[in-house]
This record gives C-alpha cells, sequence and structure tokens, in this order.
C-alpha cells in the first residue's frame, strides 16, 4: 500500500545571503484520494541540511533514511558536516545507480556550510544547484511567485512570507496539494530551525492568505 501513496506535492527552497529556507505542504494523495492530510514531505538529515521529498513516499523515506544514517555517521568520524554539494553528490549517486529500476522521487536538498545552498535532484541521479527552486504538481503555481518577488538581496522574514505565499498559490489550484504548511531556515548560527506552526499561522493571517 505504502508503495502506492504518491505525493502530487508542493516543494519550495531558496537561498538568500545567509539563510536557505525550505517548505512544503502537507496532502498525500493517491490518484484521486486524499490518503493522508499530515504528511511529512520536509526532513531535517544533518545539522545543517534538510531534505524535501515528492514522488512515491516508500522510496522517498528510504533516501531520507540513507542520507540521515550517511550524514551523521561522515560527521562522527571527521567531526565536521559534510559539505552540501557533497551531500547532494551522494543523493545522486546512490539515485543514479539504481536508475534502471528507479527511485520515483524528486528532491530538494538544501543547507549551510559557510553559505547557503540549494540543489534539486532527479529520479536519474541529475542535481543542479539554483538559488530557488520548486518541485512537485504545484510547482508551476509557485514559480509565478518566485519569478516575480524573489531578490537574492531579500531579508529572511520576506522569504519565508514569499515561500508561504507560493505554496498557498499552489494550494488554491492544485488538488494534489493541500493541508498545513511546513518551513523551516538552515542558518550558519542555528542550524536547521522548523517554524512552529502557530507562528505559521500568524503570518498566514499577517498576509491575508487562506489555509
Amino acid at each position: 500500500m505504502e508503495k502506492l501513496l504518491q505525493t502530487g506535492t508542493t516543494t519550495v527552497g531558496l537561498t538568500v545571503q545567509n539563510a536557505v529556507i525550505m517548505g512544503t505542504e502537507r496532502r498525500v494523495t493517491m490518484d484521486h484520494f486524499i490518503a493522508h492530510k499530515d504528511g511529512k514531505k520536509l526532513h531535517q538529515i544533518d545539522t545543517h541540511a534538510a531534505m524535501t521529498i515528492a514522488g512515491l513516499v516508500g522510496d522517498a523515506q528510504v533516501l531520507v533514511r540513507y542520507m540521515k544514517a550517511e550524514l551523521e555517521l561522515y560527521r562522527m568520524q571527521r567531526k565536521f558536516n559534510m559539505p552540501i554539494d557533497a551531500a547532494a553528490t551522494l543523493l545522486s549517486n546512490i539515485l543514479n545507480q539504481s536508475k534502471y529500476y528507479p527511485y520515483m522521487v524528486q528532491l530538494l536538498v538544501g543547507g549551510f556550510d559557510g553559505k547557503p545552498h540549494l540543489y534539486s535532484v532527479d529520479a536519474a541521479g541529475g542535481a543542479v544547484e539554483d538559488v530557488y527552486v520548486s518541485t512537485g504538481s504545484g510547482s508551476p503555481f509557485v514559480y509565478g511567485v518566485l519569478e516575480s518577488m524573489y531578490s537574492k538581496d531579500m531579508k529572511l522574514d520576506d522569504a519565508i512570507d514569499m515561500v508561504i505565499r507560493g505554496i498557498t498559490a499552489a494550494k488554491s489550484r492544485d488538488s494534489a496539494s493541500g493541508g498545513m504548511i511546513d518551513i523551516a531556515t538552515i542558518t550558519a548560527t542555528d542550524g536547521f530551525k522548523q517554524i512552529p506552526e502557530e507562528d505559521i499561522l500568524a503570518r498566514i493571517k499577517k498576509l491575508k492568505l487562506n489555509l
């Protein structure tokens, strides 16, 4: 059953001067059926790194477990975190080695290792670094917001609001995206920091958006 659960999904990642912001909604679908309303699609994989998942839930969860284990082992052995480009390459290699029986996923890997990094990684192992990216069926609606509002010099607080606007736009038009929004920031000082649900609800109210 788990292999059939498929996230239509909206995920977003972007970088600003000294931070990475990553966000998702929570709806999990199986064709046109809403299989779960509170799916976890945003995962911490190291003290300063995170992943978002889109695709088959079983495949994505296995990859999250692989990455958590590998990055923790690297940190324990070397006493410092794996660089984000190395983490993206590791995930890319895992996916590429299975391309003839692929993991059906589309992933974002982001983090801070002296500066912010964000990678989009596809099912065949292609990894592309960018300043902002969105995946899943709701991504076209998110890009409409990102293209018009994003600036690399924008403040962290404004970038969080922009992610909320983008995901909300996707939820309004994409039937496979819905539910509560999860957002995390990654910075040098705080590492991975999930924004509390009540703070996100307050921002949604302030922006006069519909949940």
